[in-house]
């Protein structure tokens, strides 16, 4: 047979098997006793569920909560795309880039759709404001939704199906994080590089409308391109893992669609994604109660532009200043009483950049005393820099306790005039006991986009935001987020 004969008949034989294997609209199978203990099937029911939940079924909390996610993920990305990481971007992938599909939020390039995908992604991270589910740590929204906007310029795509697809996405990347946390993490992956692929292969693939086996295949070919570890906090790499998790889950999904096969247990396989990712898995997390239980709902947003350990700490400190109406020369010495993960990712002591002050407990407490913020602003290069802030972070100590959850934590400041000033956070404000509210949210946004785009621009944008699902375009939506 010519070659060109055999391709043509193995694309016909993939089609036939792909249509084959299951009807377009498959009915949801519930995991059993089998799939929550060992993982059975799994790639298959996260499949099947990506496919079939409609906006329409989802809770009107839920559906709030993922317009909350997003107004987040676009203020922060349209507020980072000045950062230098972004200019680096643009400059080294200009003369690759194949062609202008695609926008970059809050520039006038545009990019093919995977490295607009990509760069949004990374400018969606670059700042650490970015959303957080606590319990993992994961920031699931840039990614899913850097890669469904870039998506969304190729193919007509309605609001309320782009608000759809991001909830899938992001529910999906939450449970795998689930799944493997806290092991995963712990021996060096940095999950919103590793999660958010699957995820964001699992959303595009459902705006396609992929068969079960296409979306399948998807899943496994994202599964295959993990990204990132932790050693990278504190430089622009942190935010690379986004970026790729964004344009390799939009990678798999464009080519599972024609049928660019996978494994179909990649996830659950012995020699698969979740056994050789982590040394422990817990398939219930994943599976259990797809469809009432929804981790989005768990969700939070970032009041500080910081590694999320730090909050509890920052809260404290700017409480006592605000009370007792401190100045940083009134300190003789602040001591921070943390968890034990706030040393372990933030326990930078001399850092030298912002992007390193994003993760020193000893640069947030000392801006937060000197400010009374911890924005965007307050870790600048220069304010790293400042021998003011300098001086002030010589003075404090961070005191471990095992006892204290992530979202706790105690500030207690000694005063040269010897008063002793306490303050004990039991959740951080950005927590679900405390989370911000819309209106923080709005105030965060436009304060995010000042200077970037004009006020009267930055409003539209945010209310088109609060009511993506009703616009008639995605992709229009994403080309009125540039200048």
């Amino acid at each position: 047979m010519h070659i060109k004969q055999r391709r043509a008949f193995l694309q016909k034989s993939l089609g036939a098997l792909a249509a084959s294997t299951l009807p377009s609209s498959p009915l949801m199978a519930e995991p059993n006793s089998e799939s929550l203990n060992t993982g059975k099937d799994a790639t298959k029911i996260l499949a099947q569920y990506a496919l079939n939940t409609k906006y329409e079924d989802l809770p009107p909390k839920i559906q709030h909560e993922a317009i909350r996610s997003f107004v987040n993920y676009v203020g922060v990305t349209i507020g980072s795309c000045r950062h230098p990481a972004i200019d680096i971007c643009i400059a080294s992938l200009r003369p690759v880039s194949g062609s202008n599909q695609a926008s970059i939020l809050g520039r006038h390039e545009r990019f093919d759709a995977l490295n607009a995908a990509f760069i949004n992604g990374v400018g969606s991270h670059i700042l650490d404001f970015d959303d957080t589910h606590l319990v993992t740590n994961v920031h699931a929204s840039g990614p899913i939704a850097s890669a469904l906007l870039a998506y969304a310029e190729m193919k007509p795509i309605s609001g309320k199906e782009f608000m759809n697809a991001f909830y899938l996405g992001v529910e999906l990347t939450i449970r795998l994080s689930n799944a493997l946390a806290p092991d995963h993490a712990d021996i060096g992956w940095h999950v919103s590089g590793t999660h958010p692929t699957i995820g964001a292969a699992a959303a595009v693939g459902r705006l396609m409308r992929l068969t079960e086996q296409q979306m399948i295949w998807a899943l496994g070919l994202a599964a295959s391109q993990p990204v990132g570890f932790r050693d990278s906090f504190g430089s622009m790499n942190k935010s690379f893992n986004p970026g790729r998790a964004a344009s390799n889950g939009l990678f798999s999904a464009l080519l599972a669609q024609k049928n660019f096969t996978s494994s179909s247990q990649m996830i659950e396989s012995r020699i698969g994604w979740a056994n050789a990712m982590s040394t422990k898995r817990n398939y219930q997390e994943l599976l259990g109660d797809l469809g009432t239980r929804f981790e989005i709902a768990k969700n939070t947003y970032k009041p500080f532009a910081c590694g999320i350990v730090i909050h509890p700490a920052i809260d404290a400190t700017i409480q006592l200043r605000n009370q007792y109406k401190l100045q940083p020369e009134q300190i003789q010495s602040i001591l921070i009483k943390a968890n034990p993960y706030v040393v372990e990712l933030t326990g930078k002591k001399t850092p030298q950049t912002g992007l390193e002050g994003k993760f020193s407990a000893y640069h947030s407490v000392a801006i937060a005393m000197i400010d009374g913020r911890a924005g965007e602003k307050q870790y600048s290069d220069a304010a790293v820099l400042n021998p003011k802030t300098i001086a002030l972070r010589e003075k404090i100590i961070v005191e471990i306790d095992p006892n204290l959850p992530k979202k706790s934590g105690e500030a207690i400041i000694t005063l040269t005039d010897g008063r002793v000033l306490k303050k004990s956070i039991e959740s951080a404000i950005g927590g679900l006991e405390n989370p911000l509210s819309d209106a923080a949210l709005d105030e965060k946004f436009l304060d995010l986009t000042e200077g970037i785009l004009p006020r009267d621009k930055s409003k539209s944008i945010l209310a088109n935001c609060w009511k993506m699902s009703e616009l008639p375009s995605a992709g229009s939506f994403a080309k009125s987020t540039t200048v």
